[in-house]
């Protein structure tokens, strides 16, 4: 049900029955390598492009997902889902494959929440009995869409992030122990004026901090009640941002732990990625592996994800125009609660 202005109430509980997080080389060697299901050696998973290995990252995901929540394909009602291509192509694609009826969904890296946002409202309404959420990207695709193909060598400057190859998925139904998801609050499009895309942690941090705000501000509560709040792909730059921004709208954030997928994915010490992580598959592969794999182990039992998302394009970059940006948040809890 609608709660506040912006916000779902999820009363019938969605239940998390399966989850799969896939990644690439990069992302193995990385601090939550333990933490995912498959990890590549092969950057192009013996396809002959980098979309098509994407595609597979996807399709090898969701089957994964559906063994581990003990159902066959043929039991999921629906697939929402998207990527960072142009059309969708890496889920479309893979919903080709899969034959399940789909919905196909865009909000750049926070596709992840804003793909199980949909995925619970679909199930706590009653019109599905299985429902899979997925999000993924490839950093070789990304590069040749948004920037410049890897095979160029084009040197980035310290406020650029390194997106994920990695595919996340979940499945949902009606009944279940647990993990559930229990609300979703839809954010708005903000746009600070930022223009580099190579700075995009700085353009999506207020669109984080504006959905974080309305969340509490819907449900009426403080943020002590989650164990831990993430963001999606904010990284160093946009989380110290976020923080400031924090700070200067007197929202007690200290109340609780606060990270972000693009800090956690990598390890700065090691790996050369700038200010982070980004992508699609960021938010998605630390959800549906690192986190929920904490929630199973009862180290964390409340979490809000929100994922984050830049909704530029190559297009919209070249005539100059601005990064309008979003973000959504997902409420994932171990016990149902009382709002």
């Amino acid at each position: 049900m609608l709660k506040g202005h912006q916000s779902w109430l999820f009363e019938n509980h969605p239940v998390i029955a399966g989850t799969a997080a896939i990644v690439g080389p990069f992302e193995g060697l990385g601090p939550l390598a333990h933490d995912f299901d498959i990890v590549h050696g092969d950057l192009r998973l013996g396809q002959d492009s980098w979309e098509k290995a994407e595609r597979t990252l996807l399709e090898e995901a969701a089957n994964l997902a559906i063994e581990k929540a003990k159902i066959t394909k043929e039991s999921i009602n629906f697939l929402v889902g998207g990527d960072l291509m142009n059309q969708i192509i890496s889920s479309t694609f893979a919903a080709r494959t899969l034959q399940i009826p789909y919905l196909g969904v865009f909000g750049a890296c926070s596709t992840s929440m804003e793909s199980l946002a949909i995925a619970a409202n679909l199930i706590n309404s009653r019109s599905a009995k299985y429902v899979m959420a997925s999000a993924c990207s490839h950093n070789a695709t990304a590069e040749k869409q948004f920037r410049y193909p890897t095979e160029y060598g084009s040197q980035k400057p310290p406020t650029a992030q390194f997106s994920v190859t990695g595919a996340g998925t979940c499945v949902l139904t009606q009944q279940g122990d647990g993990p559930y998801v229990t609300s979703a609050t839809i954010g708005r499009v903000v746009d600070m004026g930022i223009s580099d895309p190579f700075n995009m942690g700085a353009a999506m941090a207020p669109a984080a901090v504006d959905t974080i705000l309305a969340h509490f501000r819907d449900f009426r509560m403080e943020p002590g009640y989650y164990d831990l709040i993430v963001t999606g792909d904010l990284s160093k730059v946009g989380y110290s941002i976020a923080n400031e921004l924090f700070e200067k709208h007197k929202f007690p954030i200290h109340q609780t732990v606060y990270k972000d997928c693009g800090m956690m994915i990598y390890d700065y010490e090691k790996q050369q990625v700038q200010a982070g992580a980004s992508g699609a598959g960021c938010s998605a592969t630390v959800t549906y592996g690192h986190l929920l794999r904490r929630m199973r182990e009862k180290e964390l039992n409340r979490i809000l994800v929100v994922a984050t998302g830049a909704l530029l394009s190559p297009i919209s970059f070249q005539q100059g125009e601005t990064i309008p940006c979003i973000a959504h948040a997902v409420s994932i809890e171990n016990e149902v609660r009382k709002l």
